[in-house]
Formats: structure tokens, C-alpha cells, sequence
């Protein structure tokens, strides 16, 4: 059996093992299995995937960067923009680590951008952060990091009044992940309107708040889903790569 999985802390609100339980049915992959691994730390981690005889995992919050210094490799990507979520687990247990956010986010918002779309508010500075903002800027769009903490980052009551002439806000953070779907991570909405483009990396539920609250102001809005299900495809394309580079 060829096991992958999906390694985080704290995983209830995931879809990856539904995903890929679903793409093994479909594709008859009867010789595959996906699991969900929640970890206090990463404390001991090379041993515990040769223990449980892993072939590759998705790495999510909090791990994205913590997981890179455990590694042996890592693609010049994955580098460049300091997180990894795609692990690929060799059979030598040589562990080469990957970044399938940043083209999964590129293919999911180009076609909702228009050319007002210049500029960009990343909410949050974390290793889902980290992957946009590289994104955004293969793409020609200037991102603003925005932080509670404020500086070097923008303060958020400095995006709020940023937020009048740049028209695309991107959420990266967890606020309003279920089963928090209360919380939100903007609490100002009288700047939004019909020309933002408010894209939410949250999609547990489908609709946060933030995404509920733009689109009453007429935003276009857009949340995680198409970018989970690419990245997790890109994925499965760099694990049987190592797989096929294996037989060689």
C-alpha cells in the first residue's frame, strides 16, 4: 500500500483526504491511501515517517516553513519563497520538499483579475502568506503584507484606508475556518466594493464571513477550493515523478 498523507496540527476542517480518497476511487488506485496526521511539533519527524512508511505528504498550518529545515532537498521554488507544502518521501527516506501553493494560487486567480488589479492586501505573513505574495509578484502585482503587528508590515487600519484604491485583498489566514466561522480577518467593509476582488484561502466553509461580507458589497469574491484542488494535483504530479525517477 502507497500512503500519503496530509501532516498540520490541528485538521478538522480539511478536505484533502475526502479529495484524494474520491481521486483513488475514481481512478482506480485500489493500492492508495491518504490520511490525516495531526502533530503537536515536528519533534522527531524523519523517524516517524519511516515508521509509518509514508510515500509523500501535504504539509499545512503551522508546518509550511518549520518542515524545511528536516529536509534533504529543496526545489528552488520551494526556496525563493520559504515554505513548503508538498513533501515527497523517496525510497531511500531522502525527503525533498516542494511549493504547489504559489502555481495552484497563480491558475485559480488569473482569470478573475482585471487591469485595476495592480495591487494587492495579503492578509497574514505565514508560509500560506509567503507563497502568494511570490505569486503575485510573477505576476506583475505589487503585495502589501498586512499584520496585526504592524510594522515592517502594514498595520490593518492602514489597509482599510489602502483598501480604497487597491482593489484586490487576499486572506491567508485562518480567521473564520470552521469551526470559527464567526471570526473574520476584515472588519472594516466600507472601503470594499463592486471593482475588489476579494479571494479567501479559507474554504471551510465555502463562504466565510469576510467573503459573505464583500459580496453585499459587490465584490467579486473567490474562496480556497480551486487553488486546494490544484495544489493537491500538482502534488500527486510531483509524488509519482519521484516514484518514475525511482525506476530509472
Amino acid at each position: 500500500m502507497k500512503k500519503y498523507g496530509l501532516l498540520g496540527k490541528t485538521l478538522g476542517h480539511s478536505y484533502s483526504k475526502r479529495y484524494f480518497d474520491e481521486k483513488f476511487a475514481l481512478e482506480g488506485l485500489t493500492d492508495c491511501a491518504y490520511g490525516i496526521y495531526e502533530r503537536p511539533s515536528l519533534e522527531g519527524i524523519r523517524e516517524w515517517i519511516g515508521k509509518e512508511g509514508l510515500c509523500g505528504l501535504n504539509v499545512t498550518i503551522p508546518y509550511k516553513e518549520e518542515i524545511i529545515p528536516y529536509l534533504d532537498r529543496i526545489s528552488p521554488e520551494a526556496e525563493a519563497i520559504g515554505a513548503v507544502n508538498v513533501v515527497r518521501i523517496e525510497a531511500d527516506g531522502t525527503l525533498s520538499g516542494f511549493n504547489t501553493d504559489a502555481p495552484a494560487f497563480v491558475e485559480t486567480l488569473k482569470p478573475l483579475l482585471k487591469p485595476w488589479h495592480r495591487e494587492a492586501l495579503v492578509l497574514g505573513t505565514g508560509g500560506a502568506s509567503k507563497a502568494v505574495t511570490f505569486a503575485l509578484q510573477t505576476l506583475g502585482i505589487e503585495p502589501y503584507l498586512v499584520s496585526r503587528k504592524g510594522e515592517p508590515c502594514l498595520s490593518y487600519s492602514e489597509a482599510y484606508e489602502k483598501a480604497a484604491s487597491t482593489f484586490l485583498i487576499v486572506n491567508t489566514t485562518p480567521l473564520g475556518m470552521f469551526p470559527n466561522v464567526d471570526q473574520t480577518p476584515w472588519l472594516n467593509t466600507r472601503n470594499l466594493s463592486p471593482r475588489h476582488l476579494c479571494y479567501d484561502l479559507v474554504y471551510n466553509p465555502e463562504k466565510t464571513q469576510f467573503l459573505l461580507e464583500a459580496e453585499l458589497a459587490g465584490s467579486t469574491v473567490q474562496n480556497g477550493l480551486p487553488m486546494l484542488f490544484r495544489q493537491a494535483d500538482l502534488a500527486w504530479d510531483i509524488w509519482q515523478e519521484g516514484r518514475n525517477l525511482h525506476r530509472k
